[in-house]
């Protein structure tokens, strides 16, 4: 879906954001995990066309990024912005969610149940008439999610998805990531919380310094701990937890220890 080759970003001269980065992504759900400054937003913000490279190409199917504005990207490709204040401007929540499909062209009834759906799954179908500025901030952050999926693109890239959220927004974040699964979708998030990752993603990226110095299999990755050193990046409590026990298998959810040691 989509092809990342040779790619490299500079804001100024001499002061590389990004180095020969390349990428192939599947319909494999993937994070991008890193330290702040390493160049997660930055990637994410030249595959939606925001930014373009100076060197090297991104094709999302067969659109060349370089050669496409972001509003021709946006029937393919969605992005939740970390803040969501960055991203809201209407007036109350229903019109905030229609306003991509809208955007897209897609028929008036159509874009209402997509909104209303994604609404629903959000937890906020009872807030259609709310100023959106009102809403706490976990309720602002899934109110950028439900309008990006509302958009039924391809490709959803959450930014930080889980900041200000408790139990419940996890999981319904976590929920509207498995719907977005079963229908074949490909979500990328950028993130720091790696508990999030670990239950979630099945490819996770790292990079440091605006370089990838690790790619594959959520497990694997959460395995190389002196790579994630590196990039100043720790495993999930539960993996750590997992190998101060003793074991050598690279645990990525509560239910694998537990299951380990009652076995034992």
């Amino acid at each position: 879906m989509i092809k990342v080759s040779n790619l490299s970003f500079s804001y100024q001269e001499g002061s590389s954001i990004l180095s020969n980065i390349n990428l192939e992504f599947d319909r494999s759900h993937t994070a991008i995990i890193g330290q702040n400054g390493a160049g997660k937003t930055t990637f994410a913000k030249m595959l939606k066309g925001l930014l373009k490279p100076y060197q090297g190409e991104i094709l999302i199917g067969s659109q060349n990024v370089q050669n496409t504005t972001a509003a021709e990207l946006a029937k393919v490709i969605g992005l939740v912005f970390q803040n969501p204040n960055d991203q809201i401007f209407k007036s109350n929540v229903l019109d905030e969610v229609l306003f991509g499909p809208l955007n897209l062209r897609i028929d008036k009834d159509i874009a209402k149940l997509n909104a209303m759906k994604a609404l629903e799954m959000v937890g906020l179908r009872d807030k259609l008439d709310m100023n959106p500025h009102d809403l706490s901030l976990s309720e602002k952050k899934l109110l950028c999610i439900a309008s990006v999926v509302a958009m039924d693109t391809d490709i959803i890239i959450l930014d930080e998805p889980t900041i200000a959220q408790d139990h419940k927004g996890k999981e319904m974040i976590r929920s509207v990531i498995q719907s977005l699964k079963k229908q074949k979708k490909l979500v990328m998030t950028i993130i720091h919380d790696m508990e999030f990752v670990a239950e979630n993603f099945d490819r996770t990226i790292v990079l440091n310094e605006g370089k990838v110095i690790l790619d594959g299999d959520t497990r694997h990755v959460f395995s190389q701990k002196d790579i994630l050193k590196q990039a100043h990046v720790e495993p999930p409590g539960i993996t750590q937890l997992g190998e101060k026990l003793g074991y050598q298998e690279t645990f990525l959810t509560v239910e694998e220890l537990v299951e380990k040691q009652r076995k034992s």
